[in-house]
């Protein structure tokens, strides 16, 4: 973890658990201190694992001009202009190679999990799938149903998340860390979700190309989240908040922990960190610490 310093430059934003809650509803406080931080020449970008199509309603919502990074950091697209029906311009993608797609597929439903692909702006799903109302309800037109998924394995996949009934324990999760360690990344974005990448692929690669974008620190960036997906990204900044609803392992990782999603906590944690900490230009990051302690209440970790 980088030592934290101010003014904060950057921002990058977690999207469902974090900016919203079930409602998927910004509130106001949130679109004020996000306003604010732009006018104030803050760069604020969101940070997620949907496709980009389904996070820019937020993004646009926000104000946000940036770069959005989607897919746990594996795709990144430019903002369309306003008014465009584009998906705008892709700045980077890391799919997976197809051969470690194929045993992906093996591997989860030897453990009775059921696979679907996100590739570039559309869910691929087989056309046996028990989920097809509700994934059609969630992303639209973007759905595409394939009559054998391991066949379309074959092709580029950018990543691929596979379904469980219940909650994933932290054993299927170190295994399938450990069986295709250097093959692909796999990480947790819902206790049911496991979900897996092209190597290197993270939030935390994701914020690193932002910050060298936009020439900023690392040290003076602010990351907000609140799954394991999220980890990699608090870790790597100098201002890491972890919402109160994170994994210990997330927890422990952060600088802080903010106030609860239903207390617009980034929100908050934007307001005494970001922005009570512009005021004071250069100032070291102790006056961010006693700030973020002043709002929440929660010692620095």
């Amino acid at each position: 973890m980088p030592e934290p310093a101010l003014p904060i430059r950057l921002i990058a934003l977690d999207i469902d658990g974090t900016l919203v809650d079930q409602d998927l509803v910004i509130g106001e406080r949130t679109l004020a201190a996000i306003g604010e931080a732009r006018r104030r020449g803050i760069a604020v970008s969101l940070v997620t694992g949907r496709l980009a199509t389904s996070a820019m309603p937020f993004a646009e919502t926000l104000g946000l001009t940036g770069p959005l990074v989607a897919q746990q950091g594996a795709l990144i697209r430019a903002m369309p202009a306003p008014g465009s029906r584009g998906v705008g311009r892709l700045l980077y993608h890391r799919p997976l190679r197809p051969e470690v797609t194929m045993e992906i597929v093996r591997w989860c439903r030897e453990r009775d999990m059921a696979p679907h692909f996100n590739h570039l702006e559309w869910m691929v799903v087989a056309s046996n799938e028990e989920r097809l109302k509700e994934y059609r309800l969630l992303v639209g037109d973007r759905l595409r149903i394939v009559p054998d998924i391991l066949a379309r394995a074959a092709h580029p996949v950018t990543k691929v998340v596979a379904i469980g009934e219940g909650e994933h324990s932290l054993d299927v999760l170190a295994a399938g860390r450990a069986h295709f360690a250097g093959r692909a990344e796999v990480t947790l974005s819902h206790p049911r979700f496991l979900e897996f990448l092209a190597p290197g692929v993270s939030k935390g690669a994701a914020i690193r190309w932002l910050a060298r974008r936009l020439g900023v620190p690392l040290a003076q960036a602010m990351a907000i989240g609140d799954q394991y997906n999220d980890l990699e990204m608090i870790a790597g900044v100098g201002h890491g908040v972890a919402m109160p609803s994170a994994p210990a392992a997330v927890q422990a990782a952060a600088r802080y922990v903010a106030p609860p999603v239903s207390e617009e906590g980034a929100a908050q944690m934007i307001e005494r960190i970001a922005l009570d900490g512009w005021r004071g230009g250069g100032a070291v990051a102790r006056g961010a610490d006693a700030a973020a302690r002043r709002a929440t209440k929660v010692e620095r970790r």
